[in-house]
């Protein structure tokens, strides 16, 4: 238990240096493997003797071992090549400009009423967020649309900057979500059941977005201007320009969900569709679609790293009884696992703090997994309680990486209210995780029926 404490203590200062959180998981968790290795044997890491220092080179090449082969079962790993995919198909779907034309549908319905173009914002972010799978890119992407609208019909700074930042959470919630994925694999759970099952939580969130904006826009008579009236003739053509956004995931959703295909080949599917849609909308030529194969190798090889990272350093705190120590901490205390998982929500949001999404699940997933699994809690409502929590670290100070880059997008902005018009939204997500702790039905329906 100390030597895991001490492996965590020492993760934190390396990334507080600014190590790359893959890289300081692996020297971690390579050195702390190494050094319980030896303890496990009765021996030492490193000692001095009659010939100086002395190192335990068994333990060495125990550690390196382990490392190698967790290195190769990621890379060669077939589940893995989803996260590739649908990152791919995220990148062209934002090369074929869809951005503009969601917001722009959105809000040929929306913008005509109190705070219709937040709601159009949050409704375009839940739009891109079905193909893209990222709330960092959800929020970059709708904050170069949406801002100028909004400021051009007088909406306060401090609401539009909010529900762009809190509309990019909706990124890894609405399926396909690459943070599932991961969750799925780490913690060994179906996929498919998880991307079913974050769409009903979804979809909730992004009505209790809307019900968040029409109540500060109640209270704030300065933030609630409405946008112009479009005709039906208007709002016709606009809901067409983004016709395939909605075949593509209605097919990737739609085959998971009756069984036709396994996620993997409905990420090859979606690569298809979207590369299709982008040639459609005459965006897909040879530059854009090697400049989509260079962002997604690189996406790619930074999730990879991390995941080879949080494994190896996984392994390490499991060979030093951490796992073992607070699974039996647990099971000595009288109550249930319920408030286990409460506790758990609690440490996602210190630690929303501090990382990002992925790296949180990464880190913890395979830990916790460990710990909640014997206690008999259902692992697919879990993911989706463990994305909400994660979600809530991606827009509360100090360092919430959604506000961050909202702020990007918009220099001029203070990060204070930024913060000051996303905390609202940070309410309505509170209000979802407790509506899921309490009703976990509402995250387990759909996988039941996808089951029969």
């Amino acid at each position: 238990m100390t030597l895991s404490l001490i492996g965590f203590v020492v993760l934190l200062a390396l990334s507080f240096l600014g190590v790359p959180l893959g890289f300081a998981l692996i020297l971690t968790g390579v050195a702390g493997f190494a050094w319980a290795r030896a303890d496990l044997v009765g021996q030492t890491l490193i000692s001095v003797g009659d010939a100086g220092l002395e190192v335990n080179t068994r333990a060495i090449n125990a550690a390196l071992s382990m490392s190698g082969q967790q290195m190769f079962d990621v890379a060669s790993s077939y589940s893995l090549t989803v996260i590739p995919l649908f990152v791919l198909m995220g990148a062209l779907i934002h090369r074929s400009e869809l951005s503009q034309d969601l917001y722009d549908a959105a809000n040929a319905f929306l913008g005509h009423r109190r705070g219709g173009l937040a709601m159009g914002t949050i409704a375009a972010c839940a739009g891109f967020a079905a193909v893209c799978g990222s709330s960092i890119a959800t929020a970059a992407t709708i904050s170069r649309v949406a801002m100028p609208s909004m400021r051009r019909y007088g909406y306060h700074d401090r609401l539009s900057t909010g529900s762009i930042a809190a509309g990019g959470t909706l990124g890894i919630l609405i399926p396909p979500s690459v943070p599932m994925v991961i969750y799925g694999l780490l913690s060994e759970t179906d996929i498919a059941q998880l991307f079913i099952a974050g769409i009903l939580p979804g979809l909730l969130l992004t009505a209790l977005f809307f019900v968040t904006v029409a109540m500060v826009t109640t209270i704030d008579q300065e933030a609630r201007p409405r946008g112009g009236v479009m005709p039906m003739a208007q709002r016709f053509r606009a809901f067409v320009k983004v016709w395939g956004i909605a075949l593509i995931f209605a097919i990737i959703i739609g085959g998971i969900y009756f069984g036709i295909f396994r996620p993997t080949e409905a990420a090859g599917i979606g690569v298809f569709a979207a590369g299709a849609f982008a040639l459609a909308r005459g965006k897909l030529s040879f530059r854009t679609l090697w400049a989509s194969v260079i962002e997604t190798g690189i996406t790619t090889g930074m999730i990879f790293v991390v995941a080879i990272g949080a494994l190896i350093f996984s392994n390490f705190v499991n060979l030093a009884g951490f796992t073992r120590a607070i699974t039996d901490f647990l099971g000595g205390m009288d109550v249930s696992a319920i408030w286990f998982v409460v506790m758990i929500c609690l440490i996602y949001l210190v630690m929303g703090c501090v990382f990002d999404s992925l790296a949180m699940l990464i880190l913890t997933v395979p830990i916790f997994a460990a710990i909640l699994e014997p206690l008999g809690v259902d692992m697919v409502w879990f993911g989706i309680v463990a994305v909400i929590s994660v979600e809530l670290g991606l827009i509360t100070p100090p360092v919430g990486i959604n506000v961050f880059v909202v702020k990007s997008a918009t220099p001029d902005v203070a990060i204070s209210t930024i913060f000051r018009g996303v905390f609202p939204f940070v309410i309505a997500m509170i209000v979802l995780l407790v509506l899921i702790l309490v009703f976990p039905g509402i995250a387990t329906w759909l996988p039941a029926i996808m089951r029969g």
